[in-house]
């Protein structure tokens, strides 16, 4: 046959066969559930917006990686790169409806033309979580307590948070006779833990001079603890500011909730996106570091002043669930959890479909995921099908499924009990590890 289309897709994109999109699923079913409980609520944003809304504040870097072109309107258009700047308009756009603090999280595919590497995707989904329109320590600290909570809650394992301020930093600079130059050097020292700090160093040489650079390199580098760092960067950036004292509180908040231990005041922590104004931070997998960050973010003051003209000041974080899920497999931690059917209905009679359909309406009232098996084949081809869908489980209907005998089969021990009833059947799945829900 001539004229087939080779079945091919591009490069940075994937498909998602069931196995894993299950794991996907339940990852975010299980962060959504965190957010939820910090109050958090859900909203959506258009995939394409115009590339001036997108690109308003990004530019260099970001402007290199978006997908961007003209469509059929003649309107310059682009796919959105993150979840962030879209919010910033939705904040502008409907403000008037919303109470603030407003607290939102939203989980959705961005895309971006990088280079592909592990756990790095041109098309991806993050999981962001926001809080504006509060510009305290409290609202800082609480994103931070977020994070940590929530890579907890979906089973990451020990993660270290890495804070810093670029406010400070910013103060540094200024100090420094480098404020000109702080675009450049913030993106430099942002990279250093992909780069090392021999090439930062040529790099910073390229936009400082030598005494100058050195003066940078001394002070992105973490002292013994965090409040020995933030004596450090207090001082080599003028003494007491807001921005210090700022940090001094949410030091206090960690200490005061008890999970200190969980983060490190890091000053090469700069976050390379220009709309970053306060806090930012990064957080790492104790177990497999080099993967990078899987939970990232910060403060955005004057993010949405972009598309209004009352800036709204908020604060979050995004998770990026393709590279917490290459992590977690390269750790060998399943993220699967959830409801996904462990049992089938076998069909005998394919002229009994709807009574083995309100047959299976019963477990399902019950909070047991079946399907029933659609086509009346060989009782060994049936468990077959079900075994390769990664059931564990088979109801065999009597004569009359509704009211006849029912037989169960164990699919791994090959076993099969017959003549139970409904509620006997019931009974049998929901005392069985291998039924329930939370294990699915």
């Amino acid at each position: 046959m001539t004229g087939i289309i080779e079945p091919r897709i591009l490069k940075g994109f994937r498909d998602f066969p069931p196995e894993a999109e299950i794991t996907r699923r339940s990852l975010v079913e299980r962060i959504e559930a965190s957010f939820r409980l910090y109050g958090f609520v859900p909203i959506d944003t258009p995939a394409l917006e115009y590339a001036e809304i997108l690109l308003g504040k990004g530019g260099g870097e970001t402007e290199k990686q978006v997908y961007r072109f003209t469509d059929q309107g003649g309107r310059d258009v682009a796919l959105r790169f993150d979840l962030t700047v879209p919010f910033a308009r939705f904040l502008a756009a409907h403000r008037n409806e919303l109470s603030f603090p407003f607290k939102r999280y939203h989980i959705a595919k961005v895309w971006r033309g990088e280079n592909t590497q592990r756990g790095r995707y041109r098309e991806f989904t993050q999981c962001d979580f926001d809080i504006v329109g509060s510009g305290g320590a409290a609202s800082d600290f609480e994103i931070l307590l977020m994070m940590k909570t929530t890579l907890a809650a979906i089973g990451a394992g020990d993660c270290t948070i890495h804070v810093n301020h670029r406010g400070i930093f910013n103060r540094f600079l200024s100090r420094l006779g480098a404020a000109g130059q702080a675009t450049d050097i913030l993106r430099i020292v942002d990279k250093i833990a992909k780069t090392g700090r021999e090439e930062a160093a040529l790099q910073l040489a390229g936009v400082l001079d030598e005494k100058k650079a050195g003066a940078v390199l001394d002070y992105i580098e973490p002292r013994a603890n965090f409040e020995e760092t933030l004596a450090h960067i207090t001082e080599a950036s003028g003494g007491d500011t807001p921005e210090s004292r700022h940090m001094e509180r949410i030091w206090r908040y960690m200490n005061d909730a008890g999970i200190a231990s969980s983060f490190i005041l890091d000053p090469s922590i700069t976050r390379g996106l220009d709309y970053y104004t306060g806090i930012v931070y990064e957080s790492f997998l104790a177990a497999l570091p080099s993967i990078g960050s899987v939970c990232s973010g910060g403060r955005y003051d004057n993010l949405a002043g972009l598309y209004s003209k009352e800036a709204i000041g908020g604060v979050g974080a995004s998770i990026g669930l393709d590279r917490l899920i290459s992590a977690m497999e390269s750790l060998g931690v399943s993220g699967r959890s959830g409801s996904y059917a462990k049992l089938a209905i076998a069909c005998v009679d394919e002229e009994a479909g709807g009574a083995c359909q309100k047959l299976a309406g019963y477990f399902r009232e019950k909070g047991i995921a079946c399907e029933v098996m659609l086509e009346a084949k060989k009782l060994g081809q049936q468990f077959m099908l079900a075994e390769k869908k990664g059931l564990a489980w088979v109801i065999i209907p009597g004569e009359k499924p509704l009211s006849s005998p029912l037989s169960l089969r164990n699919l791994a021990s090959r076993e099969t009990k017959e003549n139970l009833s409904l509620d006997q059947a019931i009974l049998e799945l929901s005392g069985t590890s291998g039924f329930r829900t939370e294990d699915a």
